[in-house]
């Protein structure tokens, strides 16, 4: 086994300052102008290091990154790269981990989280903050733990996603996912899940126009859903909501049970009343 090598408070310039490094202890380095400075490499653990600029990470394996920092233009940081931990960081840069397996993400901040997390596999993420739209595309066996989101049009596409004690203010979140669980969280944003395979809620609060529609296989268990109008529309449905619901309209099948519905719209020519029960308190 090699043995390992440490570098101390470098300042490295130029394209691919350390390419192909192996077995490498990085500290309080500055990664400054010059792409890639980190491609190819394995087993490399970098603590206090700042990058501030393009593509550091790249085609990489077995990375460990503590209390970093990714400045806006250490963009695209993090790409085709696996087996890869980050604690304690601030993540600026936008279009950050793209086709990555086997990611931890733990105290991490992402003041600008355009286009963040696309298509990798195998993610853990813990106490994490993100504002920016297209979070998560096509991201698949994501564990989500005290996540905040503001940002549209996250997880889009995603597979297998199991979300715990999350706040997520985003339009058309969940759309064309395929089995995704939530516990315990909030969520706000028009046109909830639209599209969605297998989508189940516990214990969650929701606020949404027109969410929840166009779903396979929705299952509600103690849920709230404030303000959310013209739900259901062409889902089929399980649904345990222990709060009004404002409107409804057009459910597939299934079953709704809630304290009150506002609005009921069932149109005949449009779905067959018979194929869904909806049960209210005092009814």
């Amino acid at each position: 086994m090699n043995e390992r090598k440490e570098i101390r408070q470098e300042f490295l310039t130029g394209e691919r300052a350390l390419f192909k490094s192996e077995n490498l202890d990085i500290y309080d380095t500055i990664f400054d102008d010059g792409e890639s400075p980190l491609k190819e490499s394995h087993d490399i653990m970098l603590d206090g290091c700042f990058f501030r600029w393009k593509y550091p990470l790249w085609y990489c394996k077995n990375i460990e990154v503590k209390n970093s920092t990714w400045f806006d233009m250490g963009r695209a940081g993090v790409w085709y790269t696996d087996n890869i931990s980050v604690t304690d960081s601030i993540v600026e840069a936008p279009k950050n981990f793209r086709r990555c397996n086997g990611l931890t993400l733990k105290n991490v901040t992402f003041p600008n989280a355009q286009e963040t997390l696309w298509s990798c596999d195998n993610v853990e993420i813990d106490n994490v903050s993100a504002k920016g739209d297209y979070f998560g595309m096509n991201t698949n066996n994501l564990k989500m733990n005290n996540f905040q989101l503001v940002g549209n049009y996250s997880f889009d596409g995603c597979k297998n996603v199991e979300v715990h004690n999350s706040k997520l203010i985003s339009k058309d979140a969940f759309w064309n996912t395929d089995n995704v669980t939530v516990y315990d969280s909030f969520i706000t944003g028009e046109y909830l899940g639209w599209n969605a395979k297998n989508l189940t809620l516990i214990n969650c609060t929701i606020e949404s126009l027109q969410g929840l529609c166009y779903i396979d296989n929705l299952v509600m268990k103690n849920c709230k859903l404030i303000n959310t109008t013209l739900a259901f529309e062409y889902s089929t449905v399980d649904a345990d909501i222990c709060s009004k619901v404002d409107s409804v309209l057009n459910p597939t099948s299934g079953v709704i049970r809630a304290k009150e519905i506002g609005t009921l719209t069932i149109e005949k020519d449009k779905v067959d009343p018979s194929k869904t029960k909806i049960i209210c308190e005092g009814n």
